[in-house]
């Protein structure tokens, strides 16, 4: 190409350019509205959801033992820890722009700034691979329109790219999209030079040359997507079903297959030396096998086609006898190689989730709500461009029964099929097909402007290099509002709504784990030491003065990274306990069995089976929500797989109505929430964030009505903050068959009051034990500022007897003679 080529080349490429420029700074505004909710006033940075927050405390280890990950973590899931969950690419590459940033000693402030900043700034550079996948498979102006309608595209993947989002889920997408586009330019390139074996052994290396770097490329981005996410094999997975069909259509059209062998075993092979070069993440065996196996594969459905060539055999034969290796295959592992087997049934069952795993939001069907079939989550995900995609499909897949389709196209309708499949079982995977909407969407609207007559328009003006007005038709604007107003506005308008808030801790959640932070002893252990991996066979040994944090699993990182304590259950679902597969199974100790635990000795016993040393308890502190209490409490129960009578129907006025029953009142979560641990001899409350609206006092409202209760019908705090003690021994005497009580009134921090109280029948003497202090904290022990506002009362007949209680009787269980 010559210079003034060049130049005019380049000429035409500048609207373009300025066009995915554009694209990348709308997509990096909407990203960024909801400011004022990520750094907050008081100077508090929120980030979203809940693995955001993982992902920060992994950066934050690193920084400081830069180049060092936290390959194991002792600050949660206590007394246990857990091995690093992240696969280290995300957190590594922050890590070290934030590194650099601070000159190797970056403040706390640039730490949270550039983490809130990171997925805002991945999911707007998500626009130049679209433009290039969509360009590389039609042109130009399908690039163009693809790029733009993904900058303003709504739901997963927006909000999984917002502000404060710090996870990988954005870089996944990014990733793949990355992959996709050097696979579809390896493709292209590949049809003009083709690779087979002949030209390799006769050393004539032309096609490889203008192939290779391509495959290279797909290869490296694989790679780095399976160091970004250990659910890798997913990708890696469509891209071996891709390769398979692509082997079956060549073969039926008598064209080699050398090349997808060739660049098969690139594409993998280079993927495969990457994660090899990770030890910690080499043990993850399902994408080393599945990358091996990919090796493997690909160059023996090459072989058998050249075989069956060789022999004039029919051609339906190959995908038969592909067919017929693939059973084959799958016996043979089943009987001699289990593991193997296991990787194939995984994979086949790869996104199914039964019981507990059914309530994680981001794990559940698609086009499902609250366990009913809905289109709305396809609409909030995707709005028109759903459906626009779906029509793209069908012309693609007609385009191709009828044509020979080019490698690059059946690429895409592989790609597309398999998201297709893998969000319809869950729903997180929309971020992904996002890309995919956005691609074939903008092929359908550069089809409406062409049959518009913008092509012939625009070929017009560029012969005649002057623009004349009165060419413009009646259809021409028509389109052009077309797609402004169906394919644009409806997404422009859902992401504009939906940027206006992130997720994250409430301000309840952010008071409460603060406080956990300040007032609670300090475990013992360096929140940001770099931990030894434990031996294979044994467990990390914690200093005496450690404790876990007993609360439900959606606030496990919060209360590690915001209070610096130790969590029994986080949002890796370790922790829970309960069941997976069958009521029949045992009920292992966890979050899960504690709070449906229907009497207060059941909850302890959890509690002492959690930690493995008998002498002592898996958690010093619960802590609660007034969601756990209400709509929650289901999805606790459903990790046990026993929902039975929970919940009960009752005749009102309004009709038959499903309201709590005994056996709710009964569990443990809502003797400490609703009944504020009253008459518990071991759980005292000790802390509680100001009220926010919620369903509690309907529940209240129920139990007073069907039990005869007299509970204060009001919200109290948001936020709870047990503290499980030994308990003082409140001894005495009193005439036998009377009936002896023992109360005081609590004052909590936000200033309501309760009575605390327990009854027994005396045979001669009676004895309680009592949670709270009724002489204030005491140095190096909790902090706690909800506390009897005078000494306990013992009455019994017409007497009244007071007993101070002290907190290190309250915390060794000494005995109190009254």
């Amino acid at each position: 190409m010559t210079g003034e080529n060049k130049k005019t080349q380049i000429i035409k490429s500048l609207p373009y350019i300025a066009g995915v420029l554009i694209s990348f700074l709308i997509a990096l505004y909407i990203r960024t509205i909801p400011k004022a909710s990520v750094f907050l006033s008081n100077g508090f940075v929120r980030f979203g959801g809940n693995d955001p927050w993982y992902h920060l405390r992994n950066v934050e280890s690193i920084v400081h033992n830069f180049p060092n990950i936290l390959w194991f973590d002792a600050y949660t899931q206590y007394p246990s820890g857990t091995v690093q969950i992240f696969a280290p690419l995300f957190d590594l590459v922050l890590s070290a722009i934030i590194w650099i940033l601070g000159s190797g000693n970056p403040s706390q402030d640039l730490i949270y700034k550039v983490c809130a900043y990171y997925p805002a700034f991945l999911g707007a550079i998500v626009v130049i691979p679209t433009y290039f996948v969509a360009k590389w498979l039609f042109d130009r102006r399908v690039g163009l329109l693809a790029a733009l309608l993904i900058a303003i595209a709504p739901g997963q993947f927006l909000s999984r790219s917002i502000l404060g989002f710090n996870d990988h889920h954005i870089a996944e997408t990014l990733l793949t999209t990355i992959v996709a586009m050097f696979m579809i330019m390896a493709l292209k390139v590949g049809r003009e030079h083709p690779i087979t074996f002949e030209s390799i052994s006769n050393r004539n290396f032309d096609s490889l040359r203008s192939t290779l770097p391509y495959f290279i490329l797909a290869g490296v981005s694989l790679g780095a997507y399976s160091l970004a996410w250990y659910g890798a094999i997913f990708f890696s997975f469509i891209l071996g079903i891709y390769i398979t069909v692509q082997h079956v259509i060549d073969h039926m059209h008598n064209r080699s297959t050398d090349h997808l062998a060739v660049g098969g075993v690139i594409l993998f092979g280079i993927a495969l030396l990457m994660v090899l070069m990770v030890p910690n993440l080499s043990s993850k065996g399902l994408l080393i096998k599945g990358l091996f196996a990919g090796i493997i594969a690909f160059p023996l459905f090459t072989l058998i086609s050249i075989e069956l060539n060789k022999r004039n055999l029919k051609k339906y034969y190959y995908p038969l006898s592909i067919a017929l290796l693939s059973i084959v295959g799958i016996g043979l592992a089943k009987i001699f190689s289990p593991s193997t087997y296991g990787l194939i049934s995984s994979l086949a069952s790869y996104f199914t989730r039964t019981g507990g795993g059914l309530t994680i939001a981001e794990a559940s069907p698609l086009l499902s709500v609250g366990g009913q079939f809905s289109l709305a989550p396809f609409w909030s995900n995707f709005t028109t461009l759903g459906y626009i995609s779906l029509i793209a499909i069908i012309y693609l897949g007609y385009e191709a029964y009828k044509k020979n389709n080019t490698p690059e196209r059946t690429f895409l309708l592989v790609w597309t099929f398999m998201i297709i499949w893998a969000m319809l079982q869950q729903n997180r995977f929309a971020y992904y097909y996002s890309v995919n909407a956005a691609i074939l969407s903008a092929f359908v609207g550069i089809k409406i402007l062409e049959l518009a007559g913008w092509k012939d328009l625009l070929e017009d003006l560029k012969l005649k290099d002057k623009f004349d007005i009165k060419n413009i038709k009646i259809w021409h604007l028509l389109s052009v509002l077309v797609i402004i107003l169906v394919f644009m506005y409806p997404s422009y308008n859902m992401s504009m709504q939906q940027s206006q808030y992130t997720g994250g801790p409430n301000g309840y959640w952010i008071e409460s784990t603060m406080w956990l932070n300040s007032n609670t002893p300090d475990p013992g252990l360096d929140y940001y030491e770099s931990y030894d991996i434990p031996a294979e066979g044994e467990s990390y040994q914690y200093p005496d003065t450690a404790y876990g944090v007993m609360s439900w699993w959606d606030y496990g990182h919060w209360i590690e990274v915001i209070g610096h304590r130790i969590p029994n259950a986080n949002p890796f679902q370790q922790g829970v306990g309960g069941r997976r597969n069958s009521i029949e199974e045992e009920n292992k100790p966890g979050a899960s069995t504690f709070f449906t635990a229907q009497s207060e000795e059941e909850a302890t016993a959890v509690l002492e089976a959690v930690h493995p040393d008998p002498e002592k308890a898996g958690a010093r502190y619960i802590v609660s929500d007034v969601e756990m209490a209400t709509g929650k409490f289901y999805a606790m129960s459903a990790w046990t797989l026993d929902t039975a009578d929970y919940y009960i129907s009752v005749q009102t006025d309004m009709g038959m109505q499903t309201v709590p029953g005994p056996r709710y009142f009964n569990s443990m979560e809502s003797r400490l929430h609703i009944f504020d641990a009253r008459g518990l001899k071991q759980y005292r409350m000790v802390h509680e964030s100001p009220v926010g609206n919620s369903a509690e006092t309907g529940y209240k409202n129920v139990y007073n009505a069907l039990f005869e209760g007299n509970l204060a019908l009001e919200n109290t705090g948001y936020v709870k903050i047990f503290e499980y003690a030994e308990g003082a021994q409140v001894v005495g005497e009193a005439p036998e068959g009377e009936d002896v009580t023992i109360s005081v009134t609590i004052l909590t921090n936000i200033g309501r009051t309760f009575v605390y109280s327990q009854s027994t029948v005396s045979d001669g003497t009676y004895s309680f034990t009592v949670p709270y202090s009724t002489q204030g904290p005491i140095e190096g022990e909790t902090q706690f500022d909800t506390m009897p506002v005078g000494p306990y009362k013992v009455t019994y007949v017409d007497v009244v007897e007071e007993v101070n209680v002290s907190e290190r009787d309250v915390l060794d269980g000494n005995m109190i003679e009254v």
